[in-house]
């Protein structure tokens, strides 16, 4: 079974790919059915292809609420250092989905803070930075009023 997840994850029909990962991530929503195939996710981190990448970001982040068992604490550097992935594309997946990351697991919320601030974004160029750093604004918003709700 969880081979045959990670083979439908990695496919090279990007499309089937897509639709498998939007499946698990709608589910995870409601149910922590995906769960136990989190490190089998988590391995798809540092996956050469940006597509599997951004998909993986997104489903850990979806399944980061069921994280009982704090599995994210072995992963969440490999994590955060997408927020300077090589494609800005998965930096700005990476940087939207840490809002749900810091939602369901706040213990995380000041490492992902300083994560942004220590980002270096110059090598992004000068169409791509201003996203990144609106993402980024947007998951520190995010972020700092569920700070707030909580203490």
């Amino acid at each position: 079974m969880k081979e045959n997840i990670i083979a439908k994850l990695t496919v090279k029909d990007d499309k089937c790919a897509c639709a498998f990962a939007d499946k698990i991530i709608s589910e995870s929503q409601e149910t922590d059915k995906w769960y136990e195939y989190f490190d089998d996710f988590a391995s798809l981190l540092d996956h050469p292809k940006s597509l599997v990448r951004n998909r993986v970001l997104n489903i850990l982040a979806a399944n980061a609420q069921w994280d009982k068992e704090n599995r994210f604490d072995s992963n969440i550097s490999d994590f955060l250092k997408h927020i300077t992935d090589e494609k800005p594309i998965t930096a700005r997946q990476c940087i939207k989905a840490l809002a749900q990351v810091g939602l369901a697991k706040p213990q995380y919320i000041k490492r992902i803070l300083s994560s942004f601030q220590s980002a270096d974004l110059s090598k992004y160029k000068d169409s791509m930075r201003p996203l990144i750093e609106k993402d980024m604004s947007e998951t520190e918003k995010i972020l700092a009023t569920s700070g707030l709700s909580s203490k």
